[in-house]
């Protein structure tokens, strides 16, 4: 800038700057602070929300993509096992269902199970064994694979059962509890099939699994047993498991009720939590919008108070061949900085409360993103936007008024 004008902009500050009331101009930027950090804390609720509920970690978030379905049993379809199966028609419907990313069957058994747990335990029982997509397991052990030459099997065991034996079964027998490491240093006989035609096996529990209830084994090797001990090899699957992008969404829900499917409804417990959620988002983002409002309509005040009060010396600075827009464009100058150091500060307040949500987090095993998403970001430029435009405009009349 040179000197000629560094002179005049000193000139046109002293002539249309004086005056100036800072006590209402820090209320209008600390108003808009506060709205504009308020309108991106309600973005930041329901953003974080949603990166909660859809579980994109290895693991299941806030609530798990992954809910097991099967058709109700009542009174009607008792004793007719036929109507609690999945067709192709069936399954061909749920997979064009809102929120369904991908479905796949659980494959049970069709054949007599029978393990035995030796040593001290003394344990044994009739049990069933189910078989999944690996994709749809949340933690695949090393080892879990299985050919027909094989005569180990690996297992993966729902945490679940683990505790009912641990805090039920085993006190009320008088039996050993079993941490996670112990149950899988152990092995036991599997047999399978019956009479001339069964078949023992070695088996072990390989892991544990958090997302499906089951007793699960490698998908070759219920297939193979079905085709060669079951009664039926070819019978359509009882249960499956749906990858959902939003399992709280209540078209998702009502397309299961409509169907009398059931899940494991604790997993659609966040359609609850979902409704609180909205609505404290919500409401935040009317008291922003509010604030916001204020913010804006007191800042615009007092810009054409300023405007207003320089009067005399803008009509003298008119008469001396300064344009409106030129004299606009000056105004401009002086208070879009305010603008945008005001939008500035709120974004790195939205920052501070993302990175802290993130680390508290943490502490619930749940996963965040440190950084504010897309959405907080672009409320941010429509917000900013919309006010420059609106503060310009506001300048610009008030100049024309003048002149």
């Amino acid at each position: 800038m040179s000197v000629k004008q560094r002179k005049r902009k000193k000139l046109l500050r002293k002539l249309l700057l004086r005056g100036r009331r800072s006590s209402r101009l820090w209320a209008a930027l600390l108003a808009l602070c506060i709205g504009t950090t308020l309108l991106l804390l309600s973005v930041m609720i329901w953003w974080n929300f949603q990166q909660l509920l859809e579980g994109k970690q290895d693991n299941d978030s806030l609530g798990s993509t992954f809910l097991t379905v099967s058709k109700k049993v009542t009174d009607e379809n008792m004793g007719k096992p036929a109507q609690t199966l999945f067709s192709e028609t069936d399954l061909e419907a749920l997979k064009n269902a809102p929120q369904v990313r991908d479905i796949g069957a659980l494959t049970s058994n069709r054949f007599p199970v029978y393990a035995t747990l030796n040593a001290s335990f003394g344990f044994a029982t009739e049990m069933f064994l189910e078989a999944v997509p690996d994709r749809f397991m949340d933690k695949k052990p090393e080892d879990w694979y299985w050919q027909p030459t094989s005569m180990q099997v690996p297992i993966i065991l729902s945490s679940e059962f683990l505790n009912l034996y641990n805090y039920g079964f085993a006190l009320s027998k008088g039996l050993p509890q079993l941490s996670e490491n112990s149950i899988q240093s152990l092995a036991f006989d599997l047999k399978v099939g019956e009479g001339e035609k069964a078949v023992t096996y070695r088996a072990h529990v390989a892991g544990f699994s958090d997302r499906i209830t089951s007793v699960l084994v490698p998908q070759a090797f219920i297939d193979y047993c079905n085709r060669n001990y079951g009664r039926e090899a070819n019978m359509p699957p009882s249960r499956l498991i749906v990858r959902v992008a939003d399992p709280s969404d209540k078209a998702f829900i009502q397309y299961l009720n409509d169907r009398n499917y059931t899940t494991n409804s604790e997993q659609l417990r966040w359609s609850r939590l979902r409704g609180i959620v909205e609505i404290v988002s919500s409401a935040t983002g009317l008291l922003a919008i509010l604030l916001l409002g204020i913010g804006a309509l007191v800042f615009i005040l007092f810009i054409e108070l300023t405007i207003a009060r320089a009067q005399q010396s803008l009509s003298l600075l008119l008469q001396m061949g300064y344009s409106p827009r030129y004299l606009g464009r000056f105004m401009m100058q002086h208070f879009f900085p305010l603008l945008l150091v005001t939008a500035a500060a709120s974004m790195g307040i939205a920052i501070l409360v993302q990175m802290e949500c993130a680390d508290w987090i943490k502490t619930l095993h749940l996963t965040l993103p440190t950084m504010p998403g897309l959405p907080v970001w672009g409320a941010l430029a429509v917000s900013t936007l919309f006010l420059l435009i609106l503060v310009s405009r506001s300048i610009i009349r008030a100049i024309n008024r003048t002149a």
